[in-house]
């Protein structure tokens, strides 16, 4: 499905994607769900990791951010629905400055491919001797190295422009209007730069465009054609088609080939006709506008994913600067007590809520079993609310005492050079690096330190389960298309569904960032203190990092750093050292028991 010098380069031992549009490389660029890998593994070059996608928008959703949106194409007629249809813009065709003199020939159909090449090979030679510079446009990087190598077969000199040397671009361009020269070109033609015709070549008649296929798109052929002729220079165009073209295959070529036959075409012979030329254009449009379907379809797919995209973006958004982070926090300790008294409420499971105040809270709640059988579940979830974050906010002033101290002590014994101190939170599974201001920590008395807390947590949240989201939401995308059969509309049930796993991803999230921060400490070791039994806390805090410049891995251990039960120090380490379980001979199972019953062991004790 993807060919080597079609929809990808292989250059400097790795994979490169061509831009099916405008032929150049799209650096940095990979496919996704192990296409990328296995494209590696097809052309035996290194196999690169997968790639995690952090975020995701559509071209569409992208431009429409903007509050004003215009743009300038020589080819934007043919696509004037669209933009009215996605950008609410109209199309103003402006007037050539000089009348275009340039010639546009009605198509040359052959029957194969071969007869084409070699009828483009053909006419370059003829232009060639008359003077005229030549530009071959081609739709792939294999097709303009096929012709590369045929023109050197014939001895004539040529440069080749496509995707492999775009280094060379300027240079290849800057020589492309000489007298006799011949250019070979994929879609990147030139972009953004006017040929410069040399001396005697607007006599001779101009710069030549030699089409050796038809595009998909109308505008990629016009982009083409338009090399030439530009501010009332002489030119000329041709497009050379063959009935074994994609394009032409796709909306039956059999029809003119059998015609061809029947009219006693022989190898070689060309049909040029308005009527091939509009079927041409024809199939074009229909192409066109499919390619635009599919586009609207992934719009409006995307529309759904849009306004989650707003609502995660705005929260994120918050952390980041600071503001509403305090309003947000405050929300979700609400929505976890809400949900709470909900579904355990439902299901009559006292002692579960009481289990999952404990979990979520660090809490044991006051509220009694006939209250929470029997009360008012506003009033549940208000007085849970309230023991939530008084019992938070009590918390929040013991982190801060007790990091004050070791601060003071950092900014004593360090000096005035040091700006931030990193420091480490853990909840006891998941662990988080904290970057405080000392300064600010020392003159607000911890709360710099608390607030940079949340403002980790928060973000580290958020971005752990919006990354599991998109990958969720992408197998959503597939998973809904097989509707159809059930007479339904795939985007309908997308929508319902997105909007389910949405909401279970901000459910989490809150449940999360209530359950970090009820949870947390900082670990210190007192010097000399005997070790205790359970989980050893090894960091003394005094000797943590402390750097001078902004740390940007702040937050990434987090859910990245749970330690090993059997790990030492971890949750299964008792300070014990465990001694080696003794094994004794192996019992066949026909053997007597050893405990002398006179069964056999598989009888007995086996």
């Amino acid at each position: 499905m993807f060919d080597k010098d079609v929809e990808y380069v292989v250059m400097d031992g790795a994979i490169k994607i061509v831009d099916e549009q405008t032929g150049r490389i799209l650096d940095g660029r990979r496919y996704s769900d192990g296409l990328h890998q296995a494209i590696e593994a097809k052309e035996n070059v290194k196999i690169e990791a997968a790639t995690q996608t952090y975020a995701t928008i559509t071209l569409q959703n992208y431009f429409r951010m903007y509050h004003k949106l215009c743009g300038m194409t020589g080819t934007a007629e043919t696509e004037a629905a669209e933009l009215w249809s996605i950008y609410k813009l109209d199309v103003v065709t402006i007037p050539t400055n000089i009348p275009m003199i340039r010639k546009d020939k009605q198509d040359l159909v052959y029957k194969t491919k071969r007869e084409k090449y070699k009828a483009v090979i053909d006419e370059i030679e003829a232009l060639r001797n008359a003077g005229r510079p030549c530009l071959v446009g081609t739709t792939s990087v294999e097709v303009s190295e096929l012709l590369g190598r045929m023109l050197q077969q014939k001895k004539i000199p040529h440069n080749v422009l496509n995707a492999k040397q775009h280094a060379k671009e300027a240079q290849i361009v800057t020589e492309a209007g000489l007298p006799g020269a011949v250019t070979i070109a994929t879609n990147m033609a030139g972009r953004g730069t006017d040929i410069k015709l040399g001396p005697g070549v607007k006599e001779a008649g101009g710069l030549a465009i030699i089409g050796t296929e038809r595009h998909e798109s109308r505008r990629v052929d016009r982009q083409l054609r338009g090399r030439a002729g530009r501010q009332g220079d002489p030119g000329s165009s041709q497009f050379y088609v063959s009935l074994e073209d994609d394009l032409m295959r796709m909306f039956g070529s059999e029809r003119i080939a059998s015609l061809m036959d029947k009219l006693g075409y022989k190898e070689g012979d060309v049909i040029q006709h308005s009527m091939i030329s509009n079927s041409i254009q024809r199939a074009q449009k229909k192409v066109e506008e499919n390619n635009f379907g599919i586009r609207k379809r992934l719009l409006e797919y995307d529309d759904v994913m849009n306004k989650q995209r707003n609502a995660v973006y705005e929260k994120r958004n918050h952390a980041l600067f600071g503001e509403r982070l305090a309003l947000d926090i405050d929300t979700s300790f609400s929505a976890v007590a809400g949900s709470l008294i909900d579904s355990f409420r439902e299901q009559e499971d006292f002692e579960g809520f009481k289990m999952a105040c404990i979990v979520n809270f660090g809490l044991d709640t006051k509220v009694e079993e006939e209250e929470f059988k029997k009360g008012d579940v506003n009033g549940l979830i208000d007085k849970l609310y309230s023991e939530a974050t008084e019992r938070y906010n009590s918390h929040k002033a013991e982190l801060q005492k007790q990091a004050i101290p070791v601060f003071k002590n950092i900014r004593l014994t360090q000096g005035s050079h040091i700006e931030n101190v990193v420091v480490p939170f853990t909840d006891g599974r998941k662990g988080l690096n904290v970057l405080a201001n000392l300064d600010k920590t020392i003159s607000t008395g911890g709360t710099e330190l608390t607030n940079s807390l949340e403002k980790t947590i928060t973000l580290a949240v958020i971005d752990d389960a919006w990354k599991e989201h998109l990958r969720a939401m992408d197998d959503l995308k597939q998973s809904v298309q097989t509707a159809y059969l059930e007479q339904k509309d795939p985007l309908v049930i997308y929508k319902m569904e997105a909007y389910n796993q949405f909401s279970n991803m901000n459910n989490d999230v809150n449940k999360d960032i209530v359950s970090f921060l009820c949870h947390t400490s900082i670990p210190i070791q007192q010097e000399n203190a005997p070790l205790k039994e359970g989980r050893q806390q090894k960091t003394d805090m005094s000797k943590m990092r402390a750097n001078k410049d902004e740390v940007d891995n702040a937050g990434q251990d987090y859910a990245a750093n749970e330690r090993d039960k059997f790990e030492p120090g971890g949750a299964g380490d008792s300070g014990v050292k465990q001694e080696p379980v003794k094994v004794g001979p192996k019992i066949g199972r026909n053997d007597p028991c050893p405990c002398g019953s006179g069964k056999k062991y598989k009888q007995c004790h086996g």
